[in-house]
């Protein structure tokens, strides 16, 4: 199965960075948001193709976009916490591969090949990515639109 979408639940930080990367190569994404668009930063902008969850807050939400993808990529800066430490948790619960990253000690181009491999040595689709919200780690933002935007780019190639 070739990669098909990028998902996150499109808190600020890495969820809007994959998002942003996605949508500026014109490659499909979405996912699932807690019901109101909720971030840290008020309503998630409409330009990002999120589905409401009914009833739904940020660990509902996190949980659903790992039940309905292939694969997660989880994106940390040290050790992980807070809704990042949960996505971990809800991959292992679920029994859902997962990649973790840590960002802050890996270079975009071996998180590149990281992913790659993943993505198509697991068959995933559906790639749910997330990370620390942009309170938490102002790097995440960037490091994902790049990684992502990488990763389309290399996906893209025909195979040699």
């Amino acid at each position: 199965m070739a990669l098909a979408k990028i998902m996150s639940g499109g808190q600020t930080g890495v969820d809007r960075g994959a998002l942003d990367a996605a949508l500026a190569a014109g490659f499909p994404c979405g996912g699932w948001c807690p019901q109101g668009r909720k971030a840290e930063d008020g309503a998630i902008p409409q330009r990002y193709p999120l589905q409401e969850l009914p009833g739904a807050g940020y660990l509902q939400r996190t949980r659903k976009n790992v039940e309905d993808s292939d694969g997660t990529l989880i994106l940390t800066f040290g050790p992980a916490s807070g809704g990042t430490l949960r996505t971990i948790e809800f991959c292992q619960r679920l029994n859902k591969p997962h990649l973790i990253i840590d960002a802050a000690a890996t270079s975009i181009e071996d998180a590149v090949r990281s992913v790659l491999e993943f993505v198509q040595g697991r068959g995933v689709g559906r790639l749910n990515v997330a990370g620390p919200r942009a309170s938490g780690e102002a790097r995440g933002s960037e490091f994902a639109f790049w990684l992502v935007e990488r990763l389309l780019a290399k996906l893209a190639q025909p195979a040699a």
